[in-house]
């Protein structure tokens, strides 16, 4: 039995992960899970035999306005159906199985099904009940076996943390925002504006009599320069300070 989503505005069309989660227990999961998926724009939850089944009242308030995820949610009676139109799934877990599978990390699982997916193919993560987990039946429908790499003495993710953690790794494949925005509105202070800055402090410094050590000046000197180059200041921030400078010595 496959029940189809319901057609509502704002649903990504675009080919992506099917999220299938394998009898899951509680509907409050089932919404931290649609909330995590959707914090990523991912949307096609799939539910295999959920225990308490479907729609789950508990699992609206949980999801915390992911509806559409919810609403778009497909049921399936086995496994083997809800991943029947993918061509790559991989199983989460980490116990280890009685039967070979090559065994992926979350990154390179994101990579492989970004691959797929530019080939206009459909890949698919299990997720298992939150008590027990993925049955060996259940692995054996798919290809890969997706570890994440956490504490070995403490390796148990709740079924919303796995899903955000894959989610996360999928969406950064092809994100483009820069791994360091410097927080510059104006623009930073080029090395010229940096350097008068230094020159307007040290020669205001010199005025009072800071340097009183003939032997420590040049190291003094250093010490403010070093100090200024590496506070990355703005153009703004670098007027600032010659304001304060200028205040402090009238």
């Amino acid at each position: 039995m496959v029940r189809p989503p319901k057609s509502k505005a704002g649903a990504s069309n675009q080919l992506q992960p099917a999220m299938v989660l394998v009898r899951p227990q509680l509907g409050e999961n089932i919404g931290k899970t649609a909330r995590a998926m959707l914090n990523f724009g991912l949307t096609d939850m799939r539910l295999v035999v959920p225990r308490d089944g479907w729609p789950n009242p508990a699992a609206g308030p949980a999801a915390s306005g992911a509806d559409i995820v919810l609403q778009n949610a497909r049921i399936f009676d086995t496994v083997e159906d809800a991943v029947a139109d993918c061509t790559l799934v991989f199983a989460t877990t980490v116990r280890n199985r009685d039967m070979p599978k090559p065994t992926v990390t979350p990154r390179s699982a994101s990579m492989q099904m970004q691959q797929k997916i530019s080939l206009s193919e459909r890949p698919a993560i299990l997720f298992g009940p939150e008590r027990s987990g993925l049955t060996n039946d259940d692995v054996a429908c798919a290809d890969t076996v997706l570890t994440v790499p956490v504490n070995a003495a403490f390796g148990s993710l709740n079924l919303a943390q796995a899903v955000i953690l894959i989610a996360y790794e999928f969406s950064i494949q092809n994100d483009d925002t820069p791994s360091f925005q410097p927080a510059y509105p104006d623009g930073q202070a080029d090395k010229a504006q940096v350097q008068g800055l230094i020159n307007h402090l040290v020669g205001e410094l010199e005025q009072t009599g800071f340097f009183r050590s003939e032997d420590r000046r040049t190291n003094q000197k250093r010490s403010i320069a070093n100090l200024i180059h590496s506070a990355g200041l703005s153009q703004q921030e670098v007027q600032t300070w010659r304001g304060i400078v200028k205040a402090l010595t009238r």
